[in-house]
């Protein structure tokens, strides 16, 4: 891998990275809203940098590659029209240490371009996956690998009270956070309005409405169930909005596993994947 094809490849990258922030929203399955000002950033640089490296090397492509410029090595007529060689002092240092020296002929090999090793070339996956096949945001197979609820704050929290009638739309966060934490039952009888995608779940009768949320990034990724009873489950990364009431839970004995907050379904409507999938 020469250098322009070093800085054609830096200036890919950025071309990718605009691509996925400046010019579409495709950010967003992979880091929060808030980081869109520093990739655009980072892509306008890699792209600026790239720009320079391939006008530089433009430049270098058309001096000689064998060009000495040391040589001061020249040919001066004298005074009868004969040339007339003069050249440096150490030119015969040199030429007497080129005979039997380490610097004999190919070997050192110093005299010959060398390009980046073969690996670089796996620099170019990233940028073809986002161009052409751009990984689309975590759905029911990673939350079904991860059944480890994130930790919860410890702080005192107080809800604010549901006002008006009808189904409260609300977050799944909102809703695992009342269902367990509430002190008042805000949820008690009251129709609330979930939104996500489905995942199946293990026992029988029932599926989840589920929801990734991120701190910063997918890689610290988990998700966010809800447990829905008596509706018929739709096929698994289907983005639902359903209807229902909430189902309190006791606990005579020690249960093993996680436990996910429960609803009784009422009504489901399929829609479309909102624009920020993650919580």
């Amino acid at each position: 891998m020469n250098r322009v094809t070093q800085n054609l490849v830096l200036t890919l990258l950025g071309c990718a990275v605009l691509r996925i922030s400046a010019f579409s929203t495709t950010y967003l399955n992979y880091v929060k809203p808030g980081f869109r000002p520093f990739l655009i950033g980072a892509g306008a640089v890699l792209v600026i940098l790239g720009l320079i490296g391939l006008f530089q090397a433009s430049r270098a492509g058309g001096t000689p590659a064998n060009e000495d410029p040391r040589d001061d090595t020249h040919e001066r007529p004298d005074g009868h029209g004969r040339p007339v060689t003069h050249e440096h002092p150490h030119d015969h240092d040199r030429a007497g240490t080129s005979e039997h020296g380490p610097g004999d002929g190919d070997g050192d090999g110093h005299d010959h371009a060398h390009g980046g090793p073969r690996v670089a070339w796996l620099l170019c996956l990233p940028v073809f996956a986002i161009f052409l096949i751009a990984p689309p945001a975590l759905g029911s197979f990673a939350a079904s690998r991860d059944d480890t609820p994130p930790p919860r704050d410890q702080t005192l929290s107080s809800f604010t009270p549901l006002t008006g009638t009808g189904a409260v739309e609300m977050t799944l966060g909102d809703f695992i956070g009342r269902a367990w934490d509430d002190d008042k039952k805000s949820l008690t009888g009251r129709e609330v309005k979930l939104t996500g995608f489905v995942s199946p779940a293990k026992k029988k009768g029932q599926w989840y409405v589920t929801r990734m949320q991120i701190a910063c990034c997918a890689a610290d990724a988990f998700p966010l169930k809800v447990a829905v009873r008596g509706l018929q489950e739709p096929p698994a990364d289907t983005w639902v909005e359903v209807t229902g009431t909430w189902i309190p839970q006791t606990f005579g004995t020690m249960t093993t596993g996680v436990v996910y907050p429960q609803i009784t379904g009422k009504s489901l409507i399929r829609i479309d994947p909102p624009e920020e999938q993650y919580e």
